[in-house]
């Protein structure tokens, strides 16, 4: 506090207290403006508004930096791992080994899934999308966990949030197993949370499944990489839906909702199949031609950030880690070499540096898990296991905000004034 900006309305002036932050822009508390003025402020998709304080993620997308809890996002998905990161957002410090030792337990003894929530997936067609049963699927985990649904318990939202951490690896690869007519396999408690996940999606009951270190390295750093990313679309809407009480399982449900838009959690698989498209390295100068004609339609997916204006501090994890990937599994496949050319041009392009397009995590992302096996289909419901952390940890700091009140956006009315019934016979 200590300064404040001053608005002129009509006969109205009024003095805005101005907020700042440990770090990052300065905010105009405007809670007053309405009721002194009458008057909204107007700001489509709230881009210049903040609409809550948080603790958790700062972003700061002209310097390309991504901190979680203070920690660098690329520290922590080169020295750290998914269970531990989960532990950060959850808590605010990084843990002991005790305390670490203790998350990995709770999380462990919550991944298998109520034995009659197998019969949901029998009612969805084989073709099903992963996400439209992700989202009933979670949905409907407040059917079955009635125990972990009050919010005024702090407790129960610390169960809420354990399952749903640990549950999400178990029904995303349920999700797939259907869709491949495969059988279920249960979660194997002696394997790591990114092993199980990986063992309960390509293993089968027939053989036994030897988890790769290096695949299950990568798909460990791509989930640290989406486990949090700020006041998103699909957080936002979490905690939207939070602010009306409802319980944890139905907020992340419309948080997996709200993920599934294709200029959201599709980015990654919108990449794979542009450079499907594309087909050959060589007729690549053809697509950069597209690009830089604005009177063409075609756009490079996978480049620049709605965000971030500098290079994405995630995709430089993710380039390294594509590059371990695709050595490891030593694949010959033109998809990854037209992938390896075109970040070559574009970071080296000038018209691509000028106007700040570098490859984001969504290029890299696509790619390393097409090589592991995932079908693109699967790529938007791996980020919403991964994000699942993000959600719950931005939930349960709304829940516990004294501030906090029941979402109510204003709007900039544009249609009819009032105007009086007409009878059908006289229209």
């Amino acid at each position: 506090m200590g300064t404040s900006a001053t608005l002129t309305l009509g006969n109205h002036t009024l003095e805005l207290p101005v907020i700042e932050g440990t770090v990052g822009p300065k905010v105009v508390d405007v809670r007053s403006l309405y009721a002194t003025t009458g008057a909204f402020t107007y700001d489509p998709g709230f881009t210049s508004t903040a609409s809550t304080a948080s603790q958790i993620t700062y972003i700061d997308g002209d310097a390309g930096v991504l901190l979680h809890r203070g920690y660098p996002i690329d520290q922590l998905a080169e020295q750290s791992t998914f269970m531990e990161v989960c532990y950060l957002l959850l808590n605010g410090d990084l843990p002991t080994a005790d305390e670490l030792a203790k998350f990995n337990y709770l999380i462990t003894r919550h991944t298998m899934v109520h034995e009659q929530l197998m019969s949901f997936y029998s009612g969805f067609r084989r073709d099903a999308h992963p996400m439209a049963i992700m989202c009933g699927v979670v949905g409907a985990l407040s059917a079955f966990y009635h125990d972990s649904t009050d919010i005024a318990d702090p407790h129960q939202r610390v169960v809420a949030s354990h399952r749903l951490i640990a549950k999400m690896p178990t029904i995303a690869a349920m999700a797939y197993k259907y869709a491949i007519g495969q059988p279920f396999l249960y979660p194997d408690n002696s394997l790591s949370y990114v092993g199980n996940f990986l063992r309960m999606t390509f293993g089968v009951p027939a053989e036994p499944y030897e988890v790769n270190p290096v695949i299950e390295r990568a798909l460990d750093r791509i989930f640290i990489l989406h486990a949090d990313h700020e006041q998103n679309a699909s957080t936002s809407t979490v905690r939207l839906a939070g602010s009306s009480g409802a319980n944890p399982f139905a907020c992340i449900a419309a948080g997996i909702a709200c993920l599934w838009g294709p200029a959201h959690g599709g980015a990654n698989e919108e990449a794979l199949k542009m450079l499907r498209e594309i087909g050959r390295p060589e007729r690549i100068p053809e697509y950069i031609a597209r690009a830089k004609n604005k009177n063409d339609p075609f756009r490079l997916m996978g480049f620049g950030h709605r965000v971030y204006k500098n290079y994405d501090p995630r995709a430089k994890v993710m380039q390294q880690t594509a590059a371990e990937v695709l050595d490891e599994l030593k694949l010959d496949n033109p998809i990854f070499d037209v992938a390896r050319e075109l970040e070559r041009i574009a970071l080296s392009d000038e018209y691509f540096i000028e106007k700040k397009l570098y490859p984001n995590v969504d290029f890299y992302s696509g790619i390393i898990l097409s090589a592991i096996g995932f079908p693109t289909t699967m790529f938007t419901a791996l980020f919403a296991l991964a994000r699942t952390v993000g959600w719950v940890a931005q939930w349960n700091e709304m829940i516990a905000d004294p501030e906090q009140k029941i979402g109510r956006p204003r709007q900039l009315y544009t249609g009819p004034t009032q105007r009086d019934y007409v009878p059908l016979d006289q229209r």
